[in-house]
C-alpha cells in the first residue's frame, strides 16, 4: 500500500465539495503560551472527519459497485460518513460494529438506515486488522486502509495551509487513515510541520510501535470513554506508511482528556468526543514548542451521560 499522492488528495477535495464541509480553524483560549489551533471537525455534517473519507470511497465507486452496496467495520464514526453519503445516492450500507461502541452513535447509524452486524470487539478488531471480504456481495471499504479515505483525509490538511503554516500537528491516532492522511498532504505541499499521532493511556499502541521499531501487542482499557482511538496493536498494513509520515506519538490521560473537553464547552462551547480532545489535552502539556500547533478535534459524538460526568469535575468511569 503507498500514501495518496498530493493529485488525488486535491482530486478528493474537488469530489467532495458540497459533501463535506471546510471546517473552521480557531485559535485555542487556554492559560499557556503555545499557539494551540483547533481544527473543528466535530462540525461536519455527521459530527467527525470520517466524511471527508468516506465520501472520497463511496464517489469514487463505479456504477455496479454501488449497487452492490457497501459494507464497513466501525466503530460508529466512519459507517455513519458512510451511511450518509450513500444514503443521498441510494446505496446500501451495513456496519460490522464492536460491542462496547457508544449508544449515542448506534443510534445515529440506524437513523441513517445503516444495517448494523454487532460482534464481540475481538472478533471485530481481528476484522479491521485484516479486511476479510463480507459474505454478501457488498464492496468492503475499509475505515482507515483504504487509498480512497486516506485522500479524503487529506483535504482536512490543505484547508489548514491556506489559512497558517504549522510546526506541529496533532491527530487522534485510531486505524491511521487520518493521520497519514493529513501527513502526506503536507509533506506533497512541502510543508515540514511534525506529525504526531495523539493517545490516550488507556491504549498507547503507536507509542509502542515507535519504541520497538515494529507493530507489537500492548493492554488496551476497550471499556474507556476516549473511544476510537487506541487498540491493541497498530495495524501491521498501516505501519510502513506511519512509519514513514509520522514523527512520533504523544499520549495523555483520560483525567487530562476529560479537563480538555471540559475547557472546549467553557471557553468555545464546543463539544468535543473523547478521542478529538486528545490531541488537545496533549497541546496543554506545553511540551510541543510555541506553534503554531493545529489539533484536529476530530469528532463530537460524546455520550450524554460521560457529558455531564465531565462537567461535573469527574472522569467517566472513573478511569483516570
Amino acid at each position: 500500500m503507498t500514501p495518496p499522492s498530493l493529485e488525488l488528495i486535491e482530486a478528493a477535495r474537488g469530489r467532495i465539495a458540497g459533501t463535506a464541509l471546510r471546517t473552521p480553524l480557531v485559535r485555542l483560549a487556554h492559560p499557556g503560551d503555545a499557539e494551540v489551533y483547533l481544527k473543528l471537525e466535530s462540525l461536519q455534517p455527521v459530527g467527525s472527519f470520517k466524511i471527508r473519507g468516506a465520501a472520497n470511497a463511496v464517489l469514487s465507486l463505479g456504477g455496479a459497485a454501488r449497487a452492490a452496496g457497501v459494507v464497513t467495520a466501525s466503530a460508529g464514526n466512519f459507517a455513519q460518513g458512510l451511511g450518509y453519503v450513500a444514503r443521498r445516492l441510494g446505496v446500501q450500507t451495513t456496519a460490522m460494529v464492536p460491542d462496547n461502541a457508544a449508544t449515542g452513535k448506534l443510534r445515529a447509524l440506524e437513523q441513517l438506515g445503516v444495517k448494523l452486524e454487532y460482534l464481540p470487539y475481538a472478533q471485530w478488531w481481528e476484522i479491521v486488522q485484516h479486511s476479510p471480504a463480507h459474505e454478501s456481495a457488498a464492496h468492503f471499504i475499509h475505515p482507515s486502509a483504504d487509498v480512497d479515505v486516506m485522500a479524503g483525509n487529506g483535504t482536512i490538511a490543505l484547508e489548514i495551509l491556506e489559512e497558517i503554516r504549522p510546526t506541529c500537528v496533532l491527530v487522534p491516532y485510531g486505524g491511521g487513515g487520518l493521520a497519514v492522511g493529513i501527513a502526506a498532504a503536507l509533506k506533497g505541499k512541502g510543508c515540514d510541520a511534525r506529525v504526531l499521532g495523539s493517545e490516550s493511556t488507556a491504549g498507547t499502541p503507536l507509542a509502542a510501535a515507535w519504541g520497538a521499531g515494529r507493530p507489537v501487542e500492548v493492554d488496551f482499557n476497550a471499556p474507556t470513554f476516549v473511544r476510537g482511538i487506541g487498540s491493541t496493536q497498530v495495524l501491521p498494513v498501516m505501519w510502513p506508511l506511519v512509519s514513514k509520515l509520522l514523527h512520533g506519538a504523544v499520549s495523555a490521560s483520560p483525567a487530562s482528556i476529560a479537563a480538555a473537553i471540559r475547557l472546549l464547552v467553557e471557553k468555545h462551547h464546543i463539544v468535543a468526543e473523547g478521542a478529538g480532545a486528545a490531541p488537545v489535552a496533549a497541546a496543554l502539556e506545553g511540551c510541543l514548542g510555541a506553534g503554531p500547533i493545529v489539533c484536529i478535534v476530530s469528532g463530537g459524538h460524546l455520550d450524554n451521560g460521560d457529558l455531564l460526568t465531565i462537567l461535573s469535575g469527574g472522569v467517566p468511569g472513573d478511569c483516570a
